[in-house]
C-alpha cells in the first residue's frame, strides 16, 4: 500500500519527525556541542505543523475559490477585455516579496495570523488564475461548437465541456498555489503566526542552526508530501479522462 502510494510514506516520514524531534536532544547535542538549546522547546512541532497547514488550508482556499472565479470570468465574452489588467496586476503582485506584502500588511491589521492569512491568499492568486486561463483556452474550439450544436446553453457548455476538459491544467495551477503557500507560509512567522517556519525565525536571530534545520526539514517534507498527492490526484484525473 505504501510503496503503491509513495507520498503515504513521506506523510510518515514526516509525522515520525514530529514525534522524533522533542526527544532528539542527544544528537542535535552531539552536531552542534556550542548549543545550550540544541532543540526547539517554545511549542510543540505536531501544534506548529497543524497551525501551517490551516493557515495553509484557509488561504489557499481562498486563492483557489477566488483565483478560479476570476479566470473563468476573464475567459468569457463579457471579462475578456479585462484579461490583460488583470494577468498585469496579478503578475506585478508577484513582483513583491512575501516578506513586504507581510510588512505592508501588519500596519493595518496587526501581527498574528491575519496579515499571513492575507499574504498568502492574494500570493496564491496568480497560479490559480494561470491555470484556469490556460486550461479553459486550451479546451478545442470543435468542442465547444459541438457542444452548441447538441442544444447547450453557454453556460451548460462550461460545465459539462470546458471546465472537465481544463480540470488537469487547472490542476496543475492550484498544485502550484499550495506548495508556493506552504513554503511562504514560514516566514510568517515573522510577524507573529505560529508556523513550522518559527524554529527557523528564531534559530536565525538567535543564531541557531539547530532550530534552522529542525523548521527546514519539517516545511521540506510536508512540501514534498503534498506534492506528491497532487501528482498521484493528477494521474488519476488524467486516467479517468
Amino acid at each position: 500500500m505504501v510503496m503503491k502510494h509513495p507520498w503515504l510514506w513521506v506523510a510518515a516520514l514526516l509525522a515520525a519527525l514530529v514525534m522524533f524531534l522533542p526527544h532528539s536532544a542527544p544528537l542535535f547535542s552531539y552536531a552542534f556541542p556550542q548549543l545550550e538549546r540544541p532543540v526547539y522547546t517554545q511549542e510543540p512541532f505536531a501544534w506548529l505543523l497543524w497551525q501551517h497547514l490551516l493557515l495553509v488550508g484557509a488561504s489557499s482556499s481562498f486563492s483557489v475559490l477566488v483565483g478560479s472565479a476570476i479566470g473563468v470570468w476573464v475567459t468569457r465574452p463579457a471579462g475578456h477585455a479585462f484579461k490583460p489588467l488583470v494577468e498585469s496586476v496579478l503578475a506585478m503582485s508577484q513582483a513583491f516579496p512575501p516578506v513586504a506584502v507581510l510588512a505592508l500588511a501588519v500596519p493595518v491589521v496587526g501581527f498574528g495570523e491575519l496579515p499571513a492569512l492575507l499574504a498568502l491568499a492574494l500570493y496564491g492568486l496568480l497560479p490559480v488564475v494561470q491555470g484556469t486561463v490556460g486550461g479553459l483556452q486550451g479546451v478545442p474550439a470543435a468542442q465547444r461548437q459541438a457542444a452548441l450544436s447538441l442544444g447547450l446553453t453557454p453556460r451548460q457548455s462550461l460545465r459539462y465541456v470546458d471546465l472537465p476538459l481544463a480540470l488537469p491544467v487547472w490542476l496543475s495551477g492550484v498544485r502550484t498555489s499550495v506548495i508556493i503557500n506552504i513554503g511562504t507560509a514560514a516566514i510568517a512567522s515573522t510577524v507573529g503566526a505560529k508556523t513550522l517556519g518559527s524554529p527557523i525565525i528564531i534559530g536565525l536571530s538567535g543564531f541557531n542552526t539547530a532550530y534552522v534545520l529542525q523548521g527546514a526539514m519539517l516545511v521540506a517534507l510536508l512540501a514534498v508530501a503534498v506534492d506528491m498527492a497532487f501528482e498521484k490526484l493528477a494521474r488519476r484525473v488524467a486516467w479517468e479522462r
